[in-house]
């Protein structure tokens, strides 16, 4: 089956390199997308669905919505859009907005508590699924967006993994837009005619200073410089511990001395024992 369009087939060719990359789906999962609504988990769940179709190995799909709990949030429209794409859904009504406003302080940005409550309803929710995968739709401009506001505030170089595995072992939740713009996402949803659903939170969507200020410096470099979003990501997949200062990758002159000198005793070892 072909694509339909010239964006599709960019999309579902950068989707399969991360799949591939990372091994993010293998033959017989089940994955769970973590549909919100938004742009991004419309153009995730699209594309899984059009790869599944084509893909050598067999998998299935089953879009989850995490309803915190606001009455003018449209999850009927999720609810008919899915039942008109033949995708299986489930819509999970929790609390979680009351839960906020008792907690979250004033003046805070909630978009990073709403997403560990709403990672913890996912987990629940692919257990009782049977799901094998949770796949949530952060993009390229995601991962580097968090690169550098780690190493800009939090003083930490680090950004967030295609694949990762839950404390408990129990999940593995993946990010197969990792190559995907956050622009060709976008333009992908608008396309496929999918409706765009905000979460009803009132501040949904304000971005903290700090990732207004990352978001305008990628874009303003971006513009003078093209492809330097790609360069970046790029970076993530090119680390060189030696040339960084982390003690834990690269440690100290006396502590590697140490180490060397254990392994060559090891190393002796091991020779007399072959020899004995």
């Amino acid at each position: 089956m072909a694509y339909r369009t010239p964006l599709e087939a960019r999309i579902a060719k950068k989707t399969t390199k991360a799949i591939v990359d990372f091994n993010l789906i293998e033959d017989g999962d089940r994955v769970m997308v973590g549909l919100s609504g938004g742009k991004d988990s419309w153009a995730l769940m699209q594309v899984l669905d059009r790869l599944r179709e084509r893909a050598p190995i067999d998998f299935s799909l089953i879009a989850v919505n995490v309803d915190s709990g606001y009455k003018d949030f449209k999850h009927d429209v999720i609810a008919k859009t899915c039942d008109a794409r033949g995708w299986e859904y489930r819509i999970e009504h929790t609390s979680i907005g009351d839960v906020m406003d008792d907690i979250l302080e004033a003046n805070a940005t909630p978009c990073s508590l709403c997403a560990r409550l709403r990672r913890g309803v996912l987990y629940r929710i692919a257990t009782e699924v049977g799901a094998t995968k949770i796949a949530l739709g952060h993009h390229l401009d995601d991962f580097i967006e968090t690169l550098l506001l780690n190493l800009f505030f939090a003083g930490a170089l680090k950004a967030m993994p295609a694949r990762l595995v839950s404390d408990s072992g129990e999940h593995v939740v993946i990010r197969p837009l990792a190559y995907v713009g956050e622009d060709e996402a976008r333009l992908y949803t608008k396309q496929c005619e999918l409706p765009i659903i905000g979460c009803c939170w009132p501040a949904c969507g304000d971005l903290s200073l700090q990732r207004q200020r990352v978001k305008r410096l990628i874009l303003d470099l971006e513009r003078e410089h093209p492809g330097v979003k790609q360069s970046m990501l790029k970076a993530l997949g090119n680390v060189m511990p030696r040339h960084l200062l982390d003690l834990r990758l690269n440690p100290s002159g006396e502590l590697r001395d140490t180490v060397a000198l254990r392994l060559e005793d090891e190393g002796e070892r091991l020779i007399q024992i072959q020899h004995s």
